[in-house]
Protein backbone atom coordinates (compact mmCIF):
# COMPACT_ATOMS: atom_id res chain seq x y z
CA UNK A 1 0.00 0.00 0.00
CA UNK A 2 1.15 3.03 -0.73
CA UNK A 3 0.46 6.12 1.81
CA UNK A 4 1.71 8.99 -0.19
CA UNK A 5 -1.12 8.19 -2.85
CA UNK A 6 -3.46 7.70 0.37
CA UNK A 7 -2.90 11.42 1.89
CA UNK A 8 -2.80 13.08 -1.91
CA UNK A 9 -5.95 11.29 -2.79
CA UNK A 10 -8.79 14.06 -2.63
CA UNK A 11 -11.46 11.98 -3.66
CA UNK A 12 -13.95 12.36 -0.69
CA UNK A 13 -17.40 12.49 0.75
CA UNK A 14 -16.77 15.92 2.28
CA UNK A 15 -18.44 17.86 -0.56
CA UNK A 16 -21.59 15.68 0.14
CA UNK A 17 -21.49 16.31 3.79
CA UNK A 18 -21.22 20.25 3.36
CA UNK A 19 -24.05 20.72 1.03
CA UNK A 20 -26.36 18.81 3.37
CA UNK A 21 -25.37 20.47 5.98
CA UNK A 22 -25.68 24.20 4.43
CA UNK A 23 -29.43 22.99 3.58
CA UNK A 24 -30.32 21.77 7.11
CA UNK A 25 -28.50 25.33 8.59
CA UNK A 26 -30.41 27.36 5.70
CA UNK A 27 -33.83 25.34 6.94
CA UNK A 28 -33.64 25.50 10.28
CA UNK A 29 -32.99 29.77 9.92
CA UNK A 30 -35.95 29.93 7.72
CA UNK A 31 -38.24 28.37 10.30
CA UNK A 32 -37.03 31.02 13.33
CA UNK A 33 -37.43 33.84 10.60
CA UNK A 34 -40.56 32.47 9.61
CA UNK A 35 -41.93 31.87 13.31
CA UNK A 36 -41.08 35.44 14.35
CA UNK A 37 -42.25 37.22 11.19
CA UNK A 38 -45.53 35.51 11.53
CA UNK A 39 -45.75 36.53 15.37
CA UNK A 40 -46.26 32.77 16.70
CA UNK A 41 -43.15 33.40 18.87
CA UNK A 42 -44.79 35.68 21.12
CA UNK A 43 -47.81 33.29 21.39
CA UNK A 44 -45.10 30.40 22.39
CA UNK A 45 -44.16 32.13 25.86
CA UNK A 46 -47.21 32.73 27.12
CA UNK A 47 -48.65 30.01 28.82
CA UNK A 48 -51.68 29.99 31.49
CA UNK A 49 -51.08 30.50 34.87
CA UNK A 50 -50.32 28.07 37.44
CA UNK A 51 -53.26 28.60 40.17
CA UNK A 52 -55.77 26.81 41.99
CA UNK A 53 -59.29 27.66 43.04
CA UNK A 54 -61.85 25.76 44.95
CA UNK A 55 -65.32 25.30 44.76
CA UNK A 56 -67.81 25.67 47.30
CA UNK A 57 -71.21 24.37 46.19
CA UNK A 58 -74.59 25.80 48.34
CA UNK A 59 -77.83 23.90 46.97
CA UNK A 60 -80.15 25.28 49.70
CA UNK A 61 -82.39 26.78 46.73
CA UNK A 62 -81.62 30.47 47.54
CA UNK A 63 -78.98 31.80 46.17
CA UNK A 64 -76.43 34.96 46.98
CA UNK A 65 -78.27 37.96 48.37
CA UNK A 66 -81.67 36.38 48.41
CA UNK A 67 -81.67 35.79 44.37
CA UNK A 68 -83.19 32.35 43.32
CA UNK A 69 -81.41 29.91 42.70
CA UNK A 70 -78.14 27.85 44.03
CA UNK A 71 -74.83 29.37 44.52
CA UNK A 72 -71.11 28.79 43.90
CA UNK A 73 -68.26 30.06 45.88
CA UNK A 74 -65.41 30.14 43.73
CA UNK A 75 -61.90 30.60 45.86
CA UNK A 76 -58.44 30.75 45.14
CA UNK A 77 -56.15 28.46 46.78
CA UNK A 78 -53.17 29.41 45.88
CA UNK A 79 -50.55 29.74 43.34
CA UNK A 80 -49.80 32.87 40.53
CA UNK A 81 -51.37 36.12 41.57
CA UNK A 82 -53.63 36.53 38.46
CA UNK A 83 -55.56 39.87 36.93
CA UNK A 84 -59.22 40.05 37.72
CA UNK A 85 -59.45 41.08 34.22
CA UNK A 86 -58.41 38.18 32.37
CA UNK A 87 -60.30 36.00 34.65
CA UNK A 88 -64.15 35.07 34.29
CA UNK A 89 -66.09 31.80 35.70
CA UNK A 90 -68.79 30.61 33.48
CA UNK A 91 -71.47 28.10 33.81
CA UNK A 92 -72.24 24.99 30.95
CA UNK A 93 -75.61 25.47 30.87
CA UNK A 94 -77.34 27.63 28.28
CA UNK A 95 -80.62 27.73 30.07
CA UNK A 96 -79.33 30.26 32.65
CA UNK A 97 -76.30 32.60 32.83
CA UNK A 98 -73.98 33.14 36.19
CA UNK A 99 -74.86 36.35 37.44
CA UNK A 100 -72.14 37.81 40.05
CA UNK A 101 -72.94 38.01 43.75
CA UNK A 102 -69.63 39.79 44.58
CA UNK A 103 -67.18 39.27 41.51
CA UNK A 104 -63.09 38.94 41.42
CA UNK A 105 -61.41 42.44 41.10
CA UNK A 106 -57.91 43.87 40.96
CA UNK A 107 -55.72 40.96 41.26
CA UNK A 108 -56.45 38.02 42.69
CA UNK A 109 -54.38 36.28 45.22
CA UNK A 110 -54.31 33.26 47.42
CA UNK A 111 -57.82 33.60 49.89
CA UNK A 112 -59.87 35.46 47.74
CA UNK A 113 -63.11 34.57 46.74
CA UNK A 114 -66.06 35.42 44.58
CA UNK A 115 -69.67 34.22 44.12
CA UNK A 116 -71.77 33.43 41.61
CA UNK A 117 -75.79 33.25 41.88
CA UNK A 118 -78.12 30.67 39.54
CA UNK A 119 -75.98 27.70 39.20
CA UNK A 120 -78.21 24.59 38.34
CA UNK A 121 -77.79 20.84 39.71
CA UNK A 122 -74.97 19.02 37.44
CA UNK A 123 -73.85 22.09 35.73
CA UNK A 124 -69.84 22.40 35.27
CA UNK A 125 -68.16 26.06 36.32
CA UNK A 126 -64.71 26.85 34.88
CA UNK A 127 -62.23 29.41 35.66
CA UNK A 128 -61.25 30.59 32.18
CA UNK A 129 -58.02 32.82 32.23
CA UNK A 130 -58.00 34.84 28.75
CA UNK A 131 -54.45 35.81 27.40
CA UNK A 132 -54.08 39.44 27.63
CA UNK A 133 -51.69 39.46 24.80
CA UNK A 134 -53.91 37.77 22.43
CA UNK A 135 -56.94 36.17 22.24
CA UNK A 136 -56.04 32.42 23.52
CA UNK A 137 -58.47 30.90 26.49
CA UNK A 138 -57.49 28.63 28.76
CA UNK A 139 -59.38 26.76 31.37
CA UNK A 140 -57.64 26.66 34.46
CA UNK A 141 -60.06 25.34 37.25
CA UNK A 142 -63.82 23.75 36.97
CA UNK A 143 -65.99 21.74 39.16
CA UNK A 144 -69.22 19.86 38.74
CA UNK A 145 -72.48 21.06 41.49
CA UNK A 146 -73.85 18.44 42.58
CA UNK A 147 -77.25 16.72 41.61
Amino acid sequence: MNFKNLLTDDRAVSPVIGVILMVAITVILAAVIGTFVLGLGDQVSESAPQASFSFDFSANGGGFNGQPGDIVNVTHEGGETLEASAISVEGDNDSTTLTTGTAFSGTISSGDTAGYNHVDPGETIRVIWTNPAGGSTNTIARATAPQ
